[in-house]
Formats: structure tokens, C-alpha cells, sequence
């Protein structure tokens, strides 16, 4: 997810505060920061977002998500290969691991176009799971605020944050049950090499239910819900308690400025907390791929107990640092898409 219109993208009828929360992302950084940022932007724009229908504003959304993924693909790839080369690789071979060796590696051997192997369905899965996680955010917003009653309380700042934080965490639950399988096929082509087992994303579909049965779809699926929920959550309401505390001291500085450290910031806090479980996740989704043998067969925890065993605490961390790097290019191209395309369908009648 992302972010968008850098400064006067949106200054219309003299007033309109840009700050944001896109779309859902499950655990990595780039959607965190990006999904908080444009919340915020999509909040605090109250009249623009009237004139918006829910069609629209899931399509906003989406399409910022995709677009800003598209852009960070090469990054997103690499953190993939990363994360699974401790599965199937001796551990005495990983310490000289690098990012540029690896992406040398990538362009030498595979060529430029494979740094976006599998961005296809990144992009079949990215616009239904930004658009859900961003419209799930908002109707569970509303909900909690008439449970907790804080709807025209806004001093109570312990209520508003537990909205954010619970609201954000379900949002990401739901967004990542509804379009897992989609996730799992994007990790099995993005992790391919030089062997191609499955030639694309029909056929990953048909040769995962054929040889792992249709539940071979939601492999890793409760790592993935215990790390969505938490990432989200976690970066919604540091985002919040952020942003607060930016205004309080710099009332006068610009939002979009503020957002996009606050979104980029908060995308860190919750992807450095909870990417281990992202590793796992991956590595989980990967089992059994191309008939090979399974590694983890004592469930979520003994994956965990395996890694630390034989990689040590840092194979929790394997391939953070090209997250890290996705994060403020990532939110600035969510602001920029998310916020142009706001201002072209308000121009636009919505029958919504």
C-alpha cells in the first residue's frame, strides 16, 4: 500500500488535510506504513470522502496498493528469497549472503524482468486485499466507536487508540483470510530459481490442489493470521500516538511531511515486531512445493524452535534489510497514487 499526492495534490476548497492509511498488508513494513498513512489521509478528509462512493474508494485504494507494489517488487522479491534460503540450503552458506550478491545473482542467472517473478499475482491479490483492509478498517471503526461511545468524545485518547488498534488488527484478519491462497501462490513463484515447477498462476492453483488437496491453499494461514492481526494493529496505533504527539510539538509543519515519516515510521515498529512470524509464514506456505520434502512438521512452534536451532536468532531476521528499504518509497507512491486518484473520481458522479 502507499501513499500519494505529495503537497498540493489536494488543496481544493482551501482546506483538506492530507494524511493517510492504505490498505492492509500482512506483515511487511511497506504495508503498514502505508495503510496507517493513507487511513489517516482518508479520515481526516471527511468532505471529500462524502463525495466518494464505496466503489470508488475501494478502487482508489486498490490500485494505489498495486501500483506501489509493482514498484517495489525487485525489493519485495529479494526479502522472499531471503527469508526461505535457510529451508533447503546448508547454514554455513547463508553467512555470506548479501543483497547485491543476490540480486547479482537474480540478474545474472534469471534476468532483469525475473526481479518481478510472480508480481502478477501480487497484483490479482494486492487490489482485493488493500480494497477489503481499507473498507474493513473503516466498518469496524464505526462499529467500535458506538460500542466504546467515543464517536463525540475525541479527548478520551485511551478509547480512540483502542479503537485504532483493535480495529486495525480485525481489519487484518479479515482482509488476509479473505485472499490468502492468492499469497500463497505469489510466495511459491516468487521463491522459484532456475527450476520452474509451476509456469503460472492457474497452474500453481491446479498443482497445489492437485498434489496437496484444496487445504494445501492455506498452508501457514495461522502464522499469517497471528502476525497480520498484531502488524496492523500495532502500526495503526503508533501511527496515531505519532502523529499526535508530532502536531502537539510542530503544529505548524506540513501534514503530508508528517504523515509520510509517521506512516514510514509506524511501518517499521510493527514489521521489525512481528516479522518473524512473516518468515515463518513464508516458509510454511513453501512446504511440500515441487514434491519436495516437508521441514517443519511439528507445527507453528517447532518451525520456530527449528529455525532458532539451526540458523540462530538471526534467521529469524533473514532479509529485513531490503524491507527496511521499501518502506518510505513505498508510502510516498501510496500517497501520490492513493490521492490523485481521489481527486479524479470526486470529478467524477458516483451512483453510490
Amino acid at each position: 500500500m502507499n501513499m500519494e499526492a505529495r503537497v498540493g495534490a489536494v488543496v481544493e476548497g482551501g482546506q483538506r488535510a492530507l494524511n493517510s492509511a492504505a490498505a492492509a498488508a500482512h506483515g511487511s513494513i511497506l504495508d503498514a506504513g502505508a495503510r496507517r498513512f493513507l487511513q489517516q489521509q482518508h479520515n481526516n478528509s471527511h468532505q471529500q470522502h462524502s463525495q466518494l462512493g464505496t466503489i470508488q474508494q475501494l478502487l482508489a485504494g486498490g490500485i494505489a496498493g498495486a501500483f506501489s507494489k509493482t514498484c517495489t517488487a525487485p525489493l519485495a522479491r529479494l526479502t522472499i528469497l531471503f527469508q526461505v534460503q535457510g529451508m533447503h540450503s546448508d547454514v554455513t552458506a547463508l553467512s555470506k549472503a548479501s543483497i547485491w550478491r543476490e540480486a547479482s545473482r537474480v540478474m545474472n542467472e534469471e534476468g532483469f524482468r525475473a526481479f518481478w517473478k510472480g508480481n502478477l499475482v501480487t497484483i490479482a491479490h494486492r487490489l482485493p486485499y488493500s480494497s477489503v483492509s481499507f473498507y474493513a478498517y473503516e466498518r469496524y471503526k464505526s462499529l467500535l466507536q458506538s460500542v466504546v461511545g467515543v464517536e463525540n468524545h475525541r479527548g478520551n485518547g485511551t478509547a480512540d487508540l483502542a479503537v485504532h488498534f483493535i480495529g486495525g488488527g480485525m481489519a487484518g484478519i479479515t482482509a488476509a483470510s479473505a485472499t490468502y491462497p492468492l499469497d500463497l501462490v505469489r510466495t511459491r513463484l516468487a521463491a522459484q530459481r532456475n527450476t520452474i515447477y509451476y509456469r503460472g498462476i492457474l497452474h500453481a492453483f491446479h498443482t497445489i490442489c492437485r498434489e496437496e488437496g484444496f487445504l494445501g491453499l492455506y498452508k501457514g494461514l495461522g502464522a499469517t493470521l497471528l502476525g497480520v492481526g498484531p502488524s496492523i494493529a500495532i502500526s495503526f496505533s503508533v501511527y496515531e500516538s505519532l502523529r499526535s504527539f508530532w502536531q502537539s510539538k510542530r503544529p505548524n509543519d506540513s501534514t503530508v511531511i508528517a504523515s509520510l515519516a509517521c506512516g514510514s515510521l509506524s511501518g517499521i515498529a510493527s514489521s521489525t515486531a512481528t516479522f518473524p512470524l512473516d518468515l515463518v509464514r513464508r516458509r510454511m506456505q513453501l512446504e511440500g512445493a515441487g514434491g519436495r520434502a516437508r521441514v517443519y512438521t511439528t507445527g507453528l512452534f517447532g518451525a520456530f524452535a527449528h529455525i532458532i536451532q539451526t540458523e540462530g536468532l538471526r534467521g529469524m531476521y533473514r532479509g529485513i534489510l531490503p524491507e527496511y528499504y521499501k518502506v518510505v518509497p513505498g508510502v510516498g507512491i501510496v500517497f501520490m497514487t492513493y490521492e490523485t486518484l481521489k481527486m479524479l473520481l470526486s470529478c467524477t458522479p458516483s451512483g453510490y
